[in-house]
């Protein structure tokens, strides 16, 4: 219909313009000159005519306009035998397929998963047709695959996130959640390959659809074709690296810079390729003259591939990534160390001029901004979290582990680097840096016994040139292992404070108790008076003094110290939360009141296995410290009302109590059940059968020197299985033979002595040793009859109520007290201040003089009390 309204020269027009569309596309470049003057010559030739026959043809009025003269029926004639395009019913399809693409891409922008699920379905139903007539187009495997990323970041936010989506968008995202994964299966390989290379993947198809054209006839597909033989190409295969604009890509030494300045300037941008942004890093790598080129490719490859992680829903770096990152590293300081006149150091002004070099004047070094120790910071937190993620059960776990040799490495070769930076210039910031990476390199060791220690420090001596060397640890340090650590500490200790200094103590507090040095760990410990200011710190340290707290105890028990392990450990396995103070691992309660920033914190902070304390080992020793105290004292208390309200260790009583309800016990399955056996027997006298069960126990196989800690338990048994006995029968004997005591328990009658005389000392036994005739005689007391064991039941009775009242009190009455204090002033009458007698109110005196406070706070739980609360 659009001829009908044509004039006769207007065909000529049309045919022109169709050419001009034609290859307006088209680089003037590729187009032949001999075919580019055919096409002006033919065009000025029709723009002449059709303009010459308009002027001398009259122009029709009225309804003669809409009748067709001779020569127009011609013209409209060889119209119709021009070429015209038909699309197939195969290119429809693709162009259906490309604007239900575009939609879905317009609904991702603004998040409207209705519309995108909607558009999904259709998506799939229109590729099943083209399936059947072809292969996979490969804008679809782009289209399922950038939509299934976009859905799991969406679902990441979705988590962190406390804005929730509404009922549609949340409908629409669940349902392209259950089909999408069943769906990209079928397509999983081509989904791989485009993943690997995006660009190239999609490059491959534009070539295919490119040389397939010049099928078609018509001067278009000459065109084409002479297109297509005559390309651009510079390598020896024929191909040329060409950019997203079509330009080619040239990597030569003098575009280093700009190509750098490119990349810095696309960091944190959305959809930017940072994969491509690598292989262009390694490909300018390769050009590299200058070391001064190579320090800023290394600088900009590295923070590249961690930004990898950062702009991903992956959680860790990859185990190539990070070796690949700790190898160009390791190749950056190898540049460094070879090329003195160039340094990097944090601060430092960045070069501008990307046409050319900086020069280095004679005497001078070359600043470069970047962060050393941050790397190896880095480094090292990727590590931990791919640790985290990473099944501690599986070989994968081992393999993964082995790469902190050459961590450790990397580390060591970096603090001689930054002391060597120290030494010529003796700033603050130097010195940070310093001791930034010592702590690193001491929390690498800490936690290993000597033996480990000195393999992974003659590793690293090894891996490292020959040339490097260390003021503050010396090539001989491998040998030395304590003194190593030592030299850290010392060195910590005089030159940092705060965070730093106190995590040192603490790793020199806890190498110390994992090598059987009790009493120096323990005068430390008291020493730096951590335990009064760790609420203060970060949660990472009060984690790390929990452990410091754990292995002081376990140290303990080794020694044979008793009742020292148990206090130590009691303010950890007491609180029945080993797992999260100690940071290996979570509790999931089913009403918690943890938002999912709390939850993902939590997990960062969580300990790699191989750092673990066995907490099953932890909760027998406690026990076992706890059956040893308690059993004697509940013997004791079994005849002194007074005393029955002592308790030691309420999670020991608890599980006396539960497993002394039960109709029937069968025998012990587990260490737990093992150990309250033992406390059975030896309260009811067997001490021989209480060994036997407590050395039957396999827990004590994972300690270094199992025999010495079984000899000790039979010992400590056969001590508290004699205290139990006297506290039991004192009051049905007048005197006992030391002689039958010691054929009794099998004991040395010197060592019953020392027991009795300790227990006479202590007021725990009323009696007497009679050395003559090598017998105890026992005095009777004065037994308190049923009134006054009554008085003293209510007279502890009485002081709980008072102490409740007191708090209830101060509790209603404190902001008014205050606000009246304000008012009268501290000395006016009436005052809280002071009472009768200038004692203070709220409390009252305890014997000897100290005050009690009001409503029970006396105890305070001690400072590691304040870090189980934080």
């Amino acid at each position: 219909m659009s001829r009908f309204f044509h004039g006769g020269g207007s065909d000529s027009e049309t045919s022109s313009s169709d050419e001009e569309e034609l290859y307006s596309d088209r680089d003037e470049e590729e187009r032949s000159e001999e075919e580019e003057s055919s096409e002006e010559e033919d065009f000025s030739e029709n723009d002449s005519t059709s303009s010459s026959e308009d002027e001398d043809k009259p122009r029709k009025t009225g309804a003669n306009f809409f009748i067709k003269d001779e020569g127009e029926v011609s013209d409209e004639s060889e119209d119709e035998g021009a070429p015209v395009v038909v699309k197939s019913a195969k290119d429809k399809r693709l162009e259906e397929l490309e604007s239900t693409v575009k939609l879905i891409d317009n609904a991702e922008r603004i998040n409207d998963w209705t519309v995108i699920s909607a558009e999904f379905d259709k998506l799939n139903r229109q590729i099943a047709k083209i399936i059947q007539s072809g292969p996979t187009p490969k804008i679809y495997i782009k289209a399922i695959a950038d939509l299934e990323d976009f859905m799991n970041e969406a679902i990441a936010k979705q988590k962190v996130s406390t804005k929730k989506l509404n009922a549609s968008n949340a409908k629409g995202l669940n349902a392209v959640k259950q089909r999408i994964k069943k769906n990209n299966k079928d397509f999983a390989t081509e989904i791989d390959k485009y993943r690997e290379d995006k660009e190239r993947y999609m490059e491959a198809d534009e070539v295919e659809v490119t040389r397939t054209a010049p099928r078609a006839a018509g001067p278009s597909a000459v065109r084409i074709a002479a297109t297509l033989d005559t390309p651009n190409l510079t390598d020896e295969e024929g191909f040329s690296t060409v950019g997203r604009h079509g330009k080619t890509l040239q990597y030569t030494p003098e575009s280093i810079l700009k190509h750098l300045r490119i990349i810095v300037e696309s960091r944190g941008k959305k959809n930017t390729d940072r994969q491509e942004q690598i292989r262009t890093m390694e490909k300018l790598l390769e050009v590299s003259q200058t070391p001064y080129q190579r320090i800023r490719i290394y600088l900009t490859l590295i923070a590249t591939r961690f930004d990898l992680t950062s702009s991903s829903t992956a959680t860790h770096m990859s185990s190539e990534q990070w070796k690949a990152a700790e190898s160009e590293f390791s190749s950056l300081l190898s540049v460094l160390e070879a090329n003195r006149d160039h340094v990097v150091v944090e601060g430092a002004e960045e070069w501008e001029d990307d046409d050319k070099q900086p020069q280095v004047a004679a005497g001078e070094a070359l600043r470069i901004p970047g962060s050393i120790v941050s790397f190896v910071e880095r480094l090292d937190d990727e590590l931990t979290r791919s640790l985290q993620q990473i099944d501690p059960h599986t070989a994968e776990y081992i393999e993964r582990l082995s790469d902190e040799q050459s961590l450790y490495t990397a580390i060591a070769r970096s603090q001689f680097y930054v002391e060597e930076l120290g030494k010529a210039d003796k700033t603050e910031p130097k010195q940070e840096s310093i001791n930034r990476i010592v702590i690193r390199r001491l929390e690498h060791i800490y936690f290993k016994p000597s033996q480990v220690v000195a393999i992974l420090e003659e590793a690293t001596w090894k891996a490292l040139p020959s040339q490097l060397d260390s003021a503050i640890t010396s090539r001989g340090s491998a040998s030395d292992v304590p003194e190593l650590v030592q030299t850290l500490c010392n060195y910590l200790f005089k030159h940092s404070d705060g965070i730093i200094r106190a995590r040192a103590m603490l790793c020199q507090i806890y190498f110390l108790a994992l090598h059987e040095n009790y009493y120096r760990s323990r005068d430390l410990m008291l020493m730096s008076h951590l335990s009064e200011n760790i609420a203060n710190f970060d949660v990472s340290t009060q984690i790390l003094f929990n452990r410091t707290l754990v292995q002081i105890g376990l140290c303990a028990f080794r020694a044979g110290l008793v009742y020292e392990a148990q206090n130590t450990l009691s303010e950890i396995c007491g609180s029945g939360r080993q797992k999260e103070l100690l940071a290996q691992g979570i509790i999931l309660q089913r009403y918690s009141t943890v938002s999912p920033e709390q939850e993902k914190l939590e997990r960062q902070r969580q300990l790699p296995f191989h750092m673990h304390i066995n907490l099953e080992l932890l909760e027998c020793i406690y026990l076992t410290s706890s059956m040893f105290l308690e059993v004697p004292l509940m013997a004791q208390t079994s005849s002194s009302p007074e005393m029955k309200r002592r308790v030691i260790s309420k999670t020991f009583r608890r599980m006396l109590d539960y497993n002394e309800r039960q109709v029937f016990t069968g025998p012990p399955e587990n260490t737990r059940d093992g150990v309250i056996m033992s406390a059975k027997f030896l309260a009811a006298g067997d001490w021989k059968k209480a060994t036997e069960l407590l050395n039957s126990i396999k827990i004590w196989d994972l300690m270094a020197q199992p025999e010495k800690i079984k000899t000790m338990l039979a010992e400590q048994i056969q001590e508290e299985g004699l205290r139990t006995y006297l506290f039991t029968y004192a009051p049905f004997y007048d005197t006992l033979s030391i002689s039958t005591l010691a054929n009794m328990f099998e004991l040395a009658e010197k060592k019953i002595i020392s027991i009795v005389s300790r227990m006479i000392s202590h007021d725990e036994l009323a009696a007497a040793l009679d050395q003559v005739n090598d017998a105890i005689v026992f005095t009777k007391g004065v037994e308190l009859s049923r009134l006054q064991s009554q008085i003293v039941t209510l007279a502890d009775k009485s002081m709980s109520l008072l102490e409740a009242n007191e708090k209830t009190l101060e509790q209603r009455t404190q902001g008014m007290a205050n606000a009246f204090q304000r008012e009268q002033g501290p000395g006016a009458r009436g005052g809280r201040n002071t009472g009768r007698g200038g004692q203070a109110r709220g409390g009252h005196r305890l014997p000897g003089g100290q005050q009690r406070r009001p409503g029970n706070q006396q105890f305070s739980g001690g400072a590691l009390g304040g870090a189980i609360k934080a």
